[in-house]
């Protein structure tokens, strides 16, 4: 059998099956302590009169949590509800015996931010996209 042009875009079910096989190899190398742990954490941020104003979408994973977005709508920027929503994820991370939080902002968004609370660069990519820096943090907890 030859490779050459095999390569094909994968339906939903081989794109489980890749994701299951991936999954099932590392099991093999994780400490069975941590092996299953895996979880969304998502939290909302609501007005007064119930609107959605912010909230924080993660995953936490073995034995950290990843914060995939962080979102705070315009108008109540700047009065500490982002703050509150990092400290409320920190804090559930804390409980559920996470060693670290991991998330990525780009430099359009939120860089000193995190800096702010405590989060440490630990890569960049330049021109992600172009004209712009994409930031990886770190938060030791």
């Amino acid at each position: 059998m030859t490779l050459e042009n095999q390569v094909s875009r994968s339906s939903k079910d081989e794109a489980r099956f890749i994701r299951n096989k991936l999954i099932e190899f590392n099991a093999k190398h994780i400490p069975e302590d941590i092996r299953t742990r895996y979880e969304e954490i998502n939290l909302t941020l609501k007005s007064d009169d119930g609107q959605v104003i912010g909230g924080l979408l993660s995953v936490l994973c073995w034995n950290w949590v990843e914060v995939d977005i962080l979102w705070v709508e315009q108008s109540y920027r700047g009065k500490g509800y982002g703050s509150q929503l990092l400290s409320e994820i920190e804090q559930i991370a804390k409980d559920k015996k996470c060693t670290f939080i991991q998330l990525n902002t780009f430099t359009f968004q939120a860089p000193d931010f995190y800096e702010k609370h405590g989060y440490e660069v630990i890569g960049v990519i330049d021109d992600a996209p172009r004209g712009f820096k994409h930031y990886y943090y770190k938060k030791n907890i």
